[in-house]
């Protein structure tokens, strides 16, 4: 049990990060940025609010996967969640590369 404990819990911290980023990008009044150190300008996205929107949404659903993947380990205990997790920091990254730009390029006038 102290060992799922201690996959669990940097599990669940990196999940509220993301979640957390997508709560803030739902009440961002500004456009959310994706790629550290850039900014979008107001000027460059056709409508902010459903923009935001689908950002936030997508890393709200990132973070889910962090969530799934803890409560399967200390439900189960099974190796099940270190393969969620594993898929998420690698394949899940590059999903979220081509969701954002899928999401940029519906919104930039």
């Amino acid at each position: 049990m102290g060992a799922t404990i201690v996959f669990v819990m940097p599990v669940l911290i990196a999940a509220a990060v993301f979640i957390g980023i997508g709560i803030f990008a739902l009440r961002k009044e500004t456009p959310m940025h994706f790629w550290s150190g850039t900014t979008v300008k107001k000027e460059d996205i056709s409508d902010i609010e459903s923009y935001n929107r689908e950002n936030g949404f997508m890393w709200i659903l990132y973070g889910s996967t962090y969530v799934l993947a803890a409560v399967l380990t200390l439900l189960f205990g099974s190796i099940l969640g270190a393969i969620i997790v594993t898929l998420s920091c690698t394949v899940g990254l590059i999903v979220l590369v081509f969701v954002y730009g899928r999401i940029y390029k519906k919104y930039k006038k």
